[in-house]
């Protein structure tokens, strides 16, 4: 599931299939759907994780031994993103399970 879906789905909006053989995509007003709950999961959890990590690679400089120069610089980008990935998949709903029954209480 993608970030970007987030994007597609309003507060009090859920994307649903309106056949099941249609690859359409209708809103239906205030449902609660397994699809935003994963696209919300992910969501949070992967803007958690690199924010937490972003700052803990500030925190610590080049060591003086071992350090994998510009091989290591040039992927250790793709390494932190895979690492979100793991770890919001793995911890990203027990925080998020609460924001998104915020997310979702009527308003009015």
């Amino acid at each position: 599931m993608d970030i970007q879906m987030i994007g597609a789905v309003q507060a009090s909006n859920v994307l649903r299939p309106t056949t099941p053989d249609a690859g359409a995509m209708k809103l239906v007003p205030g449902k609660d759907s397994p699809e935003l709950r994963e696209a919300f999961d992910d969501f949070v959890g992967q803007s958690f994780f690199s924010q937490l990590l972003s700052q803990m690679r500030k925190t610590v400089g080049k060591p003086a031994y071992f350090h994998g120069g510009m091989g290591e610089e040039l992927f250790q980008g793709r390494l932190d993103q895979v690492m979100v990935e793991h770890l919001s998949e793995a911890s990203g709903d027990t925080f998020s399970k609460p924001m998104f029954d915020l997310f979702m209480m009527p308003r009015g």
